[in-house]
């Protein structure tokens, strides 16, 4: 990658953000590549304090207006490249994905195709995996298309599901995935940009 070209990163994220915060440490030092903007749809979220504390701007978004317009404008404003999903809940519209092909990018806590779609975040994955008898989940970082948790496979990594597995400890391995690998990943494929 050309040191001139400077890549701008958004991170869409609804919650505490601390995928948010480890992508933000991974490319501090970067000179190619820069966390330009934290976009948000949760006036109270942690991620929120993030951006505040790195000095990153933030963009508060207005549901119908996300699902209308994707606020495409906003991000052209920012000289936004690409958009990682890191924790975010709402569905990305069509207007932001064709805005944004191959560029829009999400992490999923479970070994897609399954245990994907409209309501598995979180700890509903979690149980869900847990409920199947499931002998290994992992993380899913994927491109972003019309449909959740569906659009095509970038990486994914394992980890083994324990006969005694909670909810909790199974959060806790997915959690350690996902901040290991998701902004290696990241620089990964910008590296092919």
């Amino acid at each position: 990658m050309p040191g001139t070209n400077l890549i701008n990163i958004a991170i869409f994220a609804s919650g505490a953000g601390s995928n948010a915060k480890k992508i933000i440490d991974y490319f501090k030092k970067s000179e190619v590549i820069k966390i330009a903007l934290i976009v948000c749809n949760n006036s109270s979220a942690g991620v929120l304090h993030i951006a505040a504390k790195e000095n990153i701007p933030l963009l508060l978004l207005e549901k119908e207006r996300f699902r209308s317009a994707g606020y495409i404008s906003e991000l052209k404003k920012w000289k936004i490249d690409f958009i990682v999903l890191a924790g975010f809940l709402w569905k990305i519209p069509p207007v932001l994905i064709k805005a944004y092909p191959n560029k829009i990018i999400n992490i999923h806590p479970a070994l897609l195709p399954a245990y994907g779609g409209k309501g598995m975040y979180g700890n509903a994955v979690h149980a869900a995996v847990i409920e199947s008898k499931d002998k290994e989940s992992g993380i899913t970082i994927h491109y972003v298309d019309e449909i959740y948790d569906h659009g095509k496979i970038i990486f994914q990594a394992t980890c083994a599901v324990d006969e005694n597995e909670s909810i909790d400890t199974l959060a806790n391995k997915i959690h350690k995935l996902e901040h290991t690998f998701y902004a290696p990943q990241i620089e990964k494929l910008l590296a092919k940009i």
